[in-house]
């Protein structure tokens, strides 16, 4: 197939183009070359590169950022995948698109399905929620992934941000009363590959296995770096100053996604040592 990749430099994007590369002809546009808070852009960009498949990995993901430049933030992740699909709708191309665990507010007490009610506490889950539903009225032919606590080789990301602050501080503050599912982006990457392999449809939530507060991920981060010299020190949120609310328990079920493919992700501790690894870290 014929894939072309949205947002390609980024974490997310970078990772599906080496693993969707490995089997099809891929394809990579990014902010230099697409606006797609633009939909003549969109539509010219996307004709052009005449794929057999569009995966947007391009998004507005500053949480607290989103807080403050609603227009920029909406633009990007909620008109931008209306323009998007629009353009795939009109050459019949399947859509792959990323949403997120914070359309959820949290007060569920269990793992998240696919169908169960979106009640976003932030900007950036608003956002994320509106482009969900823009794809759902306007694609014919779509993919939509859940997933949570994203981090990867690029970018901004809490496995990044707890790595540099340990280099200079000797004790971190890290909220533990927030629980989700860390993902590394090779391994969202690989399962991605898989439902568009199968031709699958539909909405999934795919995450790494298992589930942790942000507090004992740092725990990890720094054990498997060899810096667990450094303190960490948990707190509760509303110790912390965040712009934008976080849901205390964001945990997605990712049965459905087993249920389909017959694959399971790693656990989440496993993916993150592959990540320190590929970083030039080893464990202690």
């Amino acid at each position: 197939m014929r894939i072309l990749i949205l947002g390609h430099k980024g974490m997310l994007g970078s990772d599906l183009m080496a693993v969707l590369g490995a089997g099809h002809e891929v394809l990579g546009r990014d902010i230099e070359d697409i606006d797609i808070a633009d939909e003549a852009s969109c539509r010219r960009v996307i004709i052009k590169a005449a794929p057999d498949v569009v995966v947007n990995a391009a998004a507005y993901t500053n949480v607290n950022g989103c807080e403050d430049d609603w227009e920029r933030c909406f633009a990007v992740n909620a008109i931008g995948v209306k323009n998007i699909a629009r353009a795939c709708r009109k050459g019949s191309l399947k859509l792959i698109h990323f949403s997120s665990d914070y359309v959820f507010d949290g007060s569920k007490g269990a793992a998240y399905v696919e169908d169960d009610p979106c009640r976003p506490l932030n900007a950036y889950g608003r956002s994320k929620l509106a482009g969900e539903r823009f794809l759902m009225e306007t694609a014919d032919n779509f993919i939509l992934v859940r997933t949570a606590w994203l981090y990867g080789l690029r970018g901004k990301n809490f496995v990044a941000t707890i790595l540099e602050k340990a280099r200079t501080e000797k004790t971190l503050s890290v909220v533990d009363d927030q629980v989700g599912c860390p993902t590394y982006s090779r391994d969202l990457a690989q399962a991605v590959h898989l439902l568009i392999e199968g031709n699958h449809r539909g909405i999934f939530h795919i995450t790494n296995r298992g589930h942790c507060s942000w507090y004992q991920f740092a725990l990890k981060i720094l054990q498997y770096a060899g810096m667990g010299e450094v303190a960490v020190m948990p707190v509760r949120s509303d110790q912390t100053v965040q712009v934008a609310l976080r849901p205390p328990y964001s945990v997605l079920s990712c049965r459905k996604y087993l249920e389909a493919t017959g694959r399971t992700t790693r656990f989440w501790q496993i993916a993150l040592l592959d990540c320190l690894d590929r970083m030039g870290y080893r464990r202690s």
